[in-house]
Formats: C-alpha cells, structure tokens, sequence
C-alpha cells in the first residue's frame, strides 16, 4: 500500500509517535533508518516565547533529519497555533502534526491535547486556522473521545477532513481511559469507513502480527508504535517487512549491538557530556531489558557510569559478550517489563528524567 501525506510517500506503513523525552532527534533518525516512514518531533508548545529554552532549542533542531521533517505543535488557541505552525515551517518543518490526543492532566488542564475533543467547533476553528495558515500538510492526532458518553471520534475525523487535514493517527482509547485496559479499534474502523484520508491506528500494537491484525480490521492505512519501540527500534523495519511479506527479518546480535552502539555516539554527541549519560540511561535500560536474559544486574551496573567514555564501554563490554553467547541466534526484542507502565516508571526513577510520554502522557503504544 502508498501512503501519502501532501507531496510525501511514505515508505512504509508503521510511523514513529511522537513521545517527550523519546523522539528526540537523534531516536527519530534512527528509527526513521530502521524503516519508520514518519518520525514527529517531540511535542512543542505553541507559546513561542517558550521556544528558546534549552529545551525546546532541542525539540526545534532538526540538522540532518530525513525528509519529511514533522513537527508536532500542542495548544487551543487558533490563532496561536497557526502562528507556531508558520514559524515552524520556516524553521524547516515539512509535515506540521496537530496534538488532540494527549491525556495528561497537566495538558488537559490548560484545555490542550485530548481536552479539545470537547469542543468541536474549536477544533474545527483550530484545524482551519493552521490549515490555512501554512502551505505545508497538517495532520492530526486524536484519542477517539472524552469518554464513554462521549466518544466522538468519527465526528472529529469528518471535521478534520472537511477542513483540510491530510492524515490522521487515531490513539484507541478515551481520555478517561488514559492507558487502562485494551485499545479498542471498532471505533478507528469507524473512522476509516467515514473519511478518505489516510488513518493511522495507534495503542496496544507491540509486534508485527499486532500490526497485521489491527489493520486487518480497521482498514487503517498504517499503524503507529509508541512504546514497542523502546528499546527495539528496529520494530518499524520488522513490521513493514511482515505487513508487506508475512515474513519476519530479524537482526543478529551483531547487528543491534552495532545499533545500539551507533544511537549511544548520537546521543552524546546531541546532547553533550552531562545530559548526554544522563538521557542515555533510559534507553540502555531498555535495551538490555529487550535483548538480555537476565538485564538487571547489568542494568544497575551500567546506570551507575558517570562519563560517556564509561558508559559506552560498560555497554560494548556487556553487549559483546552477550553476540558470542547469541552468535547465530537472530533478534526481533522480546517483549518484557518495559511493556509495562510499572517497567517505565522504574526507568525514569534510574535515568533521572519522565520518558515515554505519548505527547505528555506515559504509554503511548
């Protein structure tokens, strides 16, 4: 199947969402070489004033990304908004993504993320106001209601398409749900029989027979992954493979280690000495929660480095190790305790830093 969003073809039907204090720069271009056709900025205030904290000089900075650069903006003020989404594209944003989505209560507070689904006339004043502000696709990322009662989440997409969105990615679940119980995709079907856009079915899918299966039902165009990809970036390259062949491509462990190896330099080299150990933590956490058989003690040994230097040769030592053990074995990731919000929770307390917001919220799948 060919997804496309304005001028883009996508290149393959799984997409990287967008989650603060993960798709920072340097995950996005790896996850987008290990075959993500989209990978979305973390997401950004559209209160300019914000932008030159150090922070979000980060999130703006995208030296070297591969095309389509998208920048994911969070707010309710249209004018505000289409206003960030102007500056953005002249910063280099090629895809500007709109966050309806987001269930975190210091987000819905300020009536942002998943809160405007309560308000269609203000998401559609919204939509037309970036829309028509920039000459670039805007694309939209929904939950598929406030609640139960309110579950108005085909409403929202023939909003969307009426006012000129190109894309949308649709989180499987309420905002009163947050991230309890399963995803439920009968109303994204409902969505993907309503509108002509391409629809992107997100939450609960971790493998590619998940990927399969949800697109089977729904309809979906292409499926985005969140929290999967924690600790196994090449998920997006074993997804596109088996939706596209039925058949697995799994990596050696030379392979990931020299994956792993290569992301740890990125984010050093981004971030610098001090933030650099410190950002890293989380994701070698995952890593060796995903790759090895008995990760913690390997873990805890690692989170206590305090250099780069220490740090990057405490992983090469374990990982090495761990090829020779695993030589001729192949590596997909299997899914563990990061899968859980008690595993992330534990991750953040090691690294020092709140990761896996799905656009401000823990667990985005």
């Amino acid at each position: 199947m060919t997804i496309r969003i304005g001028p883009y073809r996508l290149t393959s039907q799984a997409v990287l969402a967008p989650m603060a204090g993960v798709t920072d720069r340097p995950f996005r271009v790896l996850c987008r070489r290990l075959g993500a056709g989209l990978a979305a900025s973390e997401m950004l205030t559209c209160d300019t004033q914000l932008w030159h904290t150090p922070k979000s000089r980060r999130r703006l900075d995208h030296a070297g990304e591969p095309e389509p650069r998208v920048v994911q903006l969070a707010g309710s003020e249209p004018l505000v908004l289409a206003e960030a989404a102007r500056m953005s594209v002249e910063r280099g944003a090629q895809i500007i993504d709109l966050n309806m989505g987001c269930p975190a209560k210091k987000v819905c507070g300020k009536l942002c993320g998943s809160a405007l689904l309560r308000d269609e006339a203000l998401v559609a004043r919204i939509l037309a106001a970036v829309v028509q502000a920039v000459a670039v696709p805007v694309t939209l990322k929904i939950r598929t209601g406030w609640d139960h009662d309110r579950r108005n989440g085909v409403q929202i997409a023939r909003i969307a398409e009426h006012c000129g969105i190109q894309a949308l990615a649709v989180h499987g679940r309420t905002r009163a749900d947050f991230y309890q119980g399963e995803a439920e995709y009968q109303t994204i079907r409902e969505i993907k029989n309503t509108v002509r856009i391409p629809v992107f079915a997100n939450g609960d899918i971790r493998t590619p027979a998940d990927a399969r299966k949800v697109i089977d039902f729904t309809g979906a165009d292409g499926v985005m992954i969140g929290r999967a990809s924690f600790g196994q970036p090449w998920i997006f390259r074993a997804i596109d493979s088996f939706l596209k062949t039925r058949a697995d491509e799994p990596l050696s462990g030379a392979e990931v280690r020299d994956i792993i190896i290569a992301h740890l330099d990125s984010l050093y080299g981004f971030y610098g000495e001090e933030t650099g150990v410190r950002i890293a933590r989380k994701h070698i956490g995952w890593y060796c929660e995903r790759c090895l058989p008995d990760p913690e003690p390997v873990r805890a040994d690692l989170m206590s480095a305090t250099s780069t230097a220490s740090q990057l040769a405490g992983v090469s030592r374990y990982f090495d190790a761990w090829v020779g053990r695993e030589s001729g074995k192949p590596v997909l990731g299997k899914s563990a305790r990061v899968e859980s919000g008690a595993g992330i929770a534990q991750e953040n307390a090691r690294s020092g830093g709140v990761a896996g917001h799905d656009t401000g919220a823990v667990r985005a799948a």
